[in-house]
């Protein structure tokens, strides 16, 4: 049998994919540019094929380059998550997890999770990414999460789910402006230009105006916002209205305000909570178990 590529050099062909460029691939690997660049090579050597085209200014990778990234992004994955369950001795709840988790979600989840895994659970050592539903994704395809929180629906570009539960929109608004409404609220009652939305990094707002039924575009202001927590300013200034999660009604982000919280025109004005997932894990138990802990903050859990 030829001998098998080391895992070390694929990690360097990870690396020089990841920063497109030798020199910092090599610091990112805490090694000489000639290392990681012999490495490399080696490992072409043993694959018998080209990985790399290169001349003395640039490089690029081959199709075959391409493929044996894939290939090896997941060797290193499943290698990674094989050591994690020999430091746990097979312990699920046990060792290092990396939780990603997006902004409309993790300010009103990852607190009372975090205490409640604390006492469950104390020597599992989560730590928590919060970014936008596409990043975090492509983090998880890399390797450098583990598992994700997300709004659903959404692509998950062929990674797997548990749905945890259903958390509700509802209309927010000054209290002066919600006097003369009537619930569900029916956006004609409402100005041009007085829905604020988040910016559509955001899928909060894809999902609220799709669970909402907003399909008059005149009454969204052009003007977008960056969190939760500024839209709920927004709206305490009597500049307009905005759709918030119950989750987030839940953890007092309406507190100190004059907003009140309508329930909007929608037969099913919510969003799905999801569990996402690498299908190649092993380690769906701690995957499930971590599933139940978070159905169990939502406002209406679904998992079964």
């Amino acid at each position: 049998m030829s001998k098998l590529p080391s895992l070390k050099n694929l990690s360097y062909l990870l690396a020089l994919h990841q920063h497109q460029n030798f020199n910092r691939a090599a610091q990112a690997c805490n090694v000489s540019q000639s290392t990681l660049s012999s490495g490399i090579q080696n490992l072409e050597e043993q694959l018998g094929c080209q990985l790399i085209e290169r001349d003395h200014k640039s490089f690029l990778f081959t199709g075959m380059g391409e493929e044996v990234v894939e290939q090896a992004r997941r060797i290193l994955t499943s290698t990674e998550e094989l050591l994690y369950f020999a430091q746990s001795q097979g312990k699920i709840m046990e060792g290092p997890l990396r939780l990603g988790c997006i902004p409309t979600i993790a300010p009103f989840l990852v607190g009372p999770l975090t205490k409640q895994l604390q006492v469950d659970h104390p020597k599992l050592q989560l730590n928590i990414r919060e970014d936008t539903t596409d990043n975090l994704l492509h983090l998880l395809r890399n390797g450098e999460l583990d598992v994700l929180v997300l709004a659903l629906p959404v692509d998950l570009q062929g990674n797997q789910s548990y749905v945890l539960g259903r958390d509700p929109f509802k209309l927010v608004m000054h209290q002066s402006m919600a006097d003369n409404l009537h619930e569900p609220v029916q956006y004609n009652q409402l100005p041009d230009n007085s829905i604020f939305l988040l910016e559509k990094e955001h899928c909060l707002t894809g999902h609220a105006v799709a669970a909402c039924e907003l399909a008059d575009s005149t009454k969204i202001n052009p003007f977008t916002a960056t969190s939760l927590h500024s839209l709920v300013q927004m709206a305490d200034a009597r500049l307009g209205a905005t759709f918030i999660p119950q989750m987030a009604i839940d953890r007092g982000i309406l507190n100190g305000t004059d907003l009140v919280a309508l329930q909007p025109t929608g037969q099913q004005a919510s969003r799905e909570i999801g569990l996402v997932y690498r299908p190649t894990t092993n380690r769906r138990q701690t995957f499930r178990r971590l599933a139940e802990f978070i159905a169990q903050l939502l406002p209406e859990p679904l998992l079964k």
